[in-house]
């Protein structure tokens, strides 16, 4: 009896610090989230204006003699796989690289710790992932692609949506597809469409690049918050549960003792 409230006391106390471990993750990752949600709204709200240019530019006809909206020039596809730079989120890394496996592309650039370590590259992080790395793989991507190495260029990322969906996606970057976007037909372009299209489209596919980090790096920390709060929640059951046992193991030992010394005693 004794041996049994000594292993449930050293259980508490072992499931006890991993409850602090957990709150102490999920208070890091709460308070990562509003920094970081910031910086994804800021970073939105320049690609849906670079987004709206390009748009504009595809659907000009004389555009479509650029490079970059060529199809099927026999290129390799090519797919940024951005996953988190840590676990302990649940299912977030698991369900972004099932998806990256599942495009059957030809060659995979990752970022994040965790897509690095699957395909064996150089850790570039997440969270380190700034306009300078992302101009920079933008900058090889679209001279792959225009070089005819590349024939289709796509990323898969986390997509969020809110504190409680946040959703594993795919979106092709390149080539751009031809648009039916007529608002920005009356715009007279120097020195013409082909060159402002193609000038853009580095900067175009950065901030692709650095919107789809920032939004994976929000999906990871409410993935991470979410995992650590459940952990939480678990643990806490566990521990009230084994005490409950651990009590009623004490009281059986107590009660066993009186009942030895009142039959020693011969009352």
């Amino acid at each position: 009896m004794a041996t049994d409230t000594k292993r449930l006391k050293s259980r508490i106390r072992s499931i006890d610090s991993t409850l602090h471990l957990a709150k102490a993750m999920e208070l890091v990752a709460s308070t990562k989230i509003r920094g970081a949600s910031e910086l994804m709204n800021k970073n939105r709200q320049y690609t849906l204006t670079l987004e709206d240019m390009i748009k504009g530019l595809a659907g000009v006809p004389e555009c479509k003699k650029s490079v970059y909206m060529q199809k099927d020039n026999g290129g390799k596809v090519c797919t940024v796989v951005i996953a988190g730079d840590r676990g302990l989120a649940g299912g977030y890394n698991m369900n972004v690289l099932k998806l990256a496996d599942s495009t059957m592309a030809e060659e995979f650039i990752p970022v994040g710790k965790r897509a690095c370590e699957k395909y064996q590259r150089d850790i570039l992080k997440v969270e380190d992932f700034d306009y300078k790395e992302a101009y920079k793989l933008a900058k090889e991507l679209c001279g792959c692609f225009k070089s005819g190495k590349y024939g289709e260029i796509q990323i898969v990322s986390t997509n969020y949506v809110s504190m409680m969906t946040q959703n594993p996606e795919v979106q092709q970057i390149l080539p751009v597809e031809m648009s039916e976007d007529k608002k920005n037909v009356s715009i007279i372009y120097e020195p013409d469409e082909i060159t402002v299209l193609d000038t853009l489209i580095e900067k175009y596919v950065a901030a692709k690049l650095l919107v789809a980090a920032r939004e994976s790096f929000v999906c990871e920390l409410v993935a991470r918050r979410l995992a650590m709060d459940s952990a939480s929640k678990n643990a806490s059951e566990m521990i009230d549960a084994l005490t409950l046992e651990y009590n009623r193991a004490r009281q059986g030992a107590i009660t066993q003792e009186i009942t030895e010394i009142i039959a020693g005693s011969g009352i």
